[in-house]
């Protein structure tokens, strides 16, 4: 019973110090008066997953990281960001609109988010065009197709770091007669 207890205590104690991430919406933009400068220090994070692909090449299949991506006879090129994976912003084109990376080695390499009204204005993937079962985005200046439930993929942050940081300031010292 006494090895029940600590090991309930343990598992308290790790979730109490993981981070509680919120979602990214148009309210906390507009709340925090955040502009592109400041939102370039934030850390993001990506609420569900994304997996991107593309039509390759057709033709014999190839062994690429210890899979064979074939798909109805067609090579397919596949990306995959998990939720929790942190990004930063790259450059906001407009606004609402933010360009977030999540990996280096390209400032091509960026998913675009903006505030979707339909799901309480959290910041989620854009796509060029979303149809019944998947979306078009770009990604590294190419074409690629992800599946509709990457339309909920969105933007996360954490929160407490971010009131902790915006409620810092200076402390005076005191002043003392001379």
């Amino acid at each position: 019973m006494i090895r029940l207890i600590y090991t309930i205590f343990i598992l308290i104690s790790i979730l109490s110090c993981a981070p509680s991430l919120s979602p990214y919406t148009q309210r906390l933009h507009e709340k925090y008066e955040w502009k592109e400068s400041d939102l370039k220090k934030v850390q993001f994070y990506l609420s569900h997953d994304i997996v991107l692909r593309r039509r390759s090449e057709s033709g014999k299949a190839e062994i690429e990281g210890g899979e064979i991506k074939i798909i109805d006879g067609s090579k397919y090129e596949m990306i995959r960001f998990n939720a929790g994976t942190p990004g930063v912003l790259l450059f906001m084109p407009k606004e609402n609109r933010m360009a977030i990376s999540f990996e280096n080695g390209g400032d091509d390499k960026f998913l675009m988010f903006g505030p979707n009204p339909n799901y309480n204005d959290r910041y989620v993937l854009l796509a060029a065009d979303w149809k019944r079962n998947f979306g078009e985005v770009t990604y590294m200046g190419k074409k690629w197709e992800t599946s509709a439930s990457s339309a909920y993929a969105g933007l996360a942050i954490n929160l407490k770091n971010i009131d902790h940081n915006s409620s810092q300031a200076r402390v005076a010292k005191g002043r003392t007669v001379e």
